[in-house]
C-alpha cells in the first residue's frame, strides 16, 4: 500500500505546502529549548498491522497545561511538564491517517527514527516516547521513512496560526464553539466543522483535532473527531 500511496501523498502535500508557506510561523509554544541529544526508545507493536486505504488525515494537538496539571513531577513527562526545558501551549499529539471510520495503524516499518530526526520535532512534541510511538503506530502507514512523516507534520504545524488561548480562556460563557471560532478567525480557509474540540469529563480543553482530506486541505470532521458540540460549556487551564 505504501509504494502506491506515498507518491500521491507527497505530491498532494507539496501543493498544500505551497499554500501554507504564505502564512508566517506562529509561536505555538511559549518557549522551548531543543535537546542536543535524544535517546530513541524502542516501541513494541501493540496490535496486528492494519494497512487500510487512506481517505484523509487528522492532526491532533494537545493542550499541554491541561495534560501537565496532574503529571508535574513525573519523570516520564519531565521535558514537557517540569518547566525547565520549555513552557508549552499546544503540542502535536500526532498526525494520523484515516480510512473511513477506522484508522490504519502499526504498518510494517523498514527502520526506526534516527535521533536527529526526532530532535527536530521535540519543540512540537516534547516527548521522545510519543514521537517514536506516533511513527510506529501511524506514520508507518503513511510513508516509508520517518523523516518524511516528521516533515509532513512540521509543515502542517508551521502553516497554522493560533489565537491567544490565555485570552480566550478568560472569555465570558466560553463554549466549544467559541474555541472553534477563534481558531477559524486566525486561519484563513478553515471552517468550524473542520476543527474538532475535545473536552475532558470536567469540561476542560484537552485537544484540538484538525481534519484534512487526502490533499491535506481542511475538511469537515466526522462526529467522533468533531468532539464537543458548539454549545457545550468549556474551560481552558492556563497553567502559568
Amino acid at each position: 500500500m505504501l509504494s502506491s500511496t506515498r507518491p500521491r501523498m507527497l505530491a498532494a502535500f507539496a501543493m498544500a505546502g505551497l499554500a501554507y508557506q504564505a502564512a508566517p510561523l506562529a509561536a505555538q509554544h511559549y518557549q522551548c529549548s531543543p535537546p542536543r541529544t535524544v535517546a530513541v526508545p524502542r516501541i513494541e507493536r501493540e496490535a496486528r498491522p492494519r494497512p487500510l486505504p487512506i481517505t484523509g488525515y487528522t492532526l491532533a494537538l494537545s493542550w499541554s497545561p491541561e495534560f501537565c496539571k496532574p503529571r508535574k513531577g513525573r519523570p516520564q513527562h519531565a521535558r514537557q511538564c517540569n518547566g525547565r526545558d520549555g513552557l508549552f501551549g499546544l503540542v502535536v499529539h500526532g498526525l494520523w491517517p484515516n480510512s473511513g471510520r477506522n484508522w490504519p495503524q502499526w504498518c510494517t516499518a523498514r527502520r526506526q527514527p534516527l535521533a536527529r530526526e526526532m530532535a527536530a520535532n521535540m519543540c512540537l512534541s516534547p516527548s521522545a516516547a510519543l514521537i517514536a510511538r506516533q511513527w510506529a503506530k501511524h506514520g508507518s502507514c503513511m510513508a516509508q521513512r520517518p523523516a518524511t512523516y516528521f516533515k509532513v507534520t512540521r509543515i502542517l504545524w508551521q502553516g497554522l496560526r493560533f489565537p491567544d488561548f490565555d485570552r480566550v480562556s478568560r472569555e465570558d460563557d466560553l463554549t466549544a464553539g467559541i474555541i472553534r471560532t477563534r481558531f477559524v478567525d486566525a486561519n484563513h480557509g478553515w471552517k468550524p466543522d473542520a476543527v474538532g474540540v475535545l473536552l475532558n469529563s470536567r469540561g476542560w480543553l484537552e485537544e484540538l483535532r484538525l481534519c484534512y482530506d487526502k490533499r491535506f486541505m481542511p475538511t469537515a470532521c466526522d462526529r467522533q473527531r468533531f468532539g464537543a458540540r458548539d454549545e457545550t460549556p468549556a474551560k481552558i487551564w492556563r497553567g502559568l
